[in-house]
C-alpha cells in the first residue's frame, strides 16, 4: 500500500512540475507575435491556354484544348465564377510592365481581346471585369541570371552549358510521364476539378521538387547555382513586386500564373507574416 501512496505521490509531483513549467515560459507562441489581420493572397496556377510552347515541356496537338469552344468554353465560365468567390480588389498577372496589361484590360472593356485563349484575358481580365476592377497588374520579372549576363556574358554562358532539361535522371522520366498524362487528361476533365487537383499542396509540393533533379545536378553546385540565380530569383523578385502593390491588411490579391511559378510563390507567401495564403479548393 505504501508503495503505491509513493508511486502516485511520485506522479503528482512530476504533474505539478511540468505543469508550473509550462505556466512559466516566458514566450508566448510566436504567432502572437505579429498581427493576425493579413493580406489574403490567392494564387490560381495554370497552365497556358494558348499554348505558346515556351515551356521546357510541350503539349502535342492531339491533347490541346480550345477554351472557346465547348465543352471547354461553359467549363472556363464555371472556373471564373468559382475564383470570383474570393472578390480580389486587386488581380496580378504573369506579364511583364511593358506587356501594358491595364491598356489591354480597357480594350478588353471595350470588347477587343474577348476571343483570345490566353488565360490572362480568359481568367484575370474576365474577372477583373466582371467585379468591376479598373486595374491589372503586371508582376513578372527579368532574373538575377539576365542581370549577370549583361554583366559577364562569358561567365553566364559557362554557367548555363548543357543546361537544357535533357538530363537522364531517372526523376526526369518520373516527371515527364506525370506530365503526359496529365495532357491526356486535361481533355476529358472538368476544368475546375483540373484546377482544383494542380493548385492543391501536395502538386505544388512536387511541382517545386521538379527543379531539384536533372540539370540542378550538374557539377557540385553549378546546378543549384543555375536554379537560385533564374528560376528562384525570378519568383522572389515576383514575390517583392506583390509586396509593392500590397496597400493593407485588407487587401485581397488575385495572382494568375503559370503553376511552375505557384510552387515557389506558395512557398513564400505561407512563410510572409504579412501574407495569408488562400486553398484554391477552399473558396
Amino acid at each position: 500500500m505504501k508503495y503505491f501512496q509513493f508511486f502516485f505521490l511520485c506522479l503528482l509531483l512530476n504533474f505539478s512540475c511540468t505543469s508550473n513549467h509550462k505556466n512559466q515560459l516566458p514566450l508566448k507562441e510566436i504567432s502572437e507575435y505579429f498581427p493576425k489581420e493579413k493580406a489574403q493572397v490567392l494564387v490560381v496556377g495554370t497552365f497556358h491556354f494558348d499554348y505558346p510552347g515556351l515551356d521546357a515541356h510541350k503539349t502535342s496537338s492531339e491533347d490541346k484544348i480550345d477554351v472557346l469552344k465547348e465543352p471547354k468554353k461553359s467549363e472556363v465560365t464555371q472556373l471564373v465564377n468559382y475564383i470570383k468567390k474570393f472578390k480580389p480588389n486587386k488581380i496580378a498577372i504573369e506579364a511583364f510592365e511593358n506587356w501594358n496589361a491595364t491598356e489591354k484590360f480597357r480594350s478588353y472593356k471595350s470588347g477587343e481581346y474577348q476571343n483570345n485563349r490566353d488565360e490572362r484575358f480568359q481568367l484575370a481580365m474576365r474577372i477583373a471585369s466582371e467585379l468591376k476592377l479598373d486595374t491589372l497588374y503586371s508582376i513578372d520579372t527579368e532574373t538575377m541570371a539576365g542581370d549577370l549576363e549583361k554583366i559577364d556574358s562569358s561567365y553566364a554562358q559557362a554557367l548555363f552549358k548543357d543546361f537544357d532539361f535533357q538530363s537522364d535522371d531517372i526523376y526526369e522520366n518520373y516527371y515527364r510521364d506525370q506530365r503526359e498524362a496529365e495532357d491526356k487528361a486535361i481533355p476529358k476533365m472538368n476544368l475546375l476539378d483540373y484546377f482544383k487537383y494542380i493548385n492543391s499542396k501536395e502538386y505544388h509540393q512536387y511541382d517545386y521538387g521538379a527543379y531539384l533533379i536533372g540539370d540542378f545536378k550538374l557539377g557540385d553546385s553549378r546546378g543549384a547555382d543555375i536554379i537560385s540565380s533564374w528560376w528562384y530569383n525570378r519568383n522572389l523578385r515576383i514575390f517583392r513586386k506583390l509586396q509593392l502593390i500590397t496597400e493593407n491588411a485588407n487587401d485581397r490579391i488575385l495572382l494568375v500564373f503559370g503553376n511552375g511559378h505557384a510552387s515557389v510563390l506558395r512557398q513564400v507567401i505561407e512563410a510572409s507574416p504579412e501574407y495569408e495564403f488562400i486553398e484554391f479548393d477552399n473558396l
